[in-house]
């Protein structure tokens, strides 16, 4: 069985448009094994009950934003080792930092193409 048949991700973005493109572009990968969430907080308790493999995160959202959600992943210890890619229109260095002193596996910036997209996630767990 190929991985992009068994892995689980959730994709959290306040935004319906971007979720739905992460979402389209994780479909045409082949991946079937999504959930969403449109924010943080919203994420971190439904990832403590169920967790997957991978989550893709937006940074920019009201309340509790991308950064903040992959602090509570790497607090919990039933959350600690998800995969954690995160998206951003704007990456700054500081959003950099920050997500790297997290333990934030990887990172893509708005616009993307799929292609790109299966890069930045093969690049987190393997080949898809």
């Amino acid at each position: 069985m190929a991985l992009k048949d068994s892995i689980s991700i959730m994709v959290v973005d306040d935004m319906a448009t971007s979720r739905s493109l992460i979402i389209m572009a994780l479909e045409e990968m082949g991946i079937r094994k999504i959930d969403f969430r449109k924010d943080g907080a919203e994420a971190l308790q439904s990832l403590v009950a169920n967790p997957v493999h991978l989550v893709i995160s937006d940074y920019n959202m009201p309340g509790m934003d991308g950064l903040g959600l992959l602090k509570g992943l790497r607090e919990n210890r039933v959350t600690a080792r998800i995969g954690f890619v995160l998206v951003s229109g704007r990456m700054t260095p500081e959003i950099m930092n920050a997500g790297k002193a997290l333990g934030m596996n990887n990172y893509i910036q708005k616009p993307f193409s799929t292609p790109q997209l299966r890069a930045c996630l093969q690049a987190v767990v393997g080949p898809l």
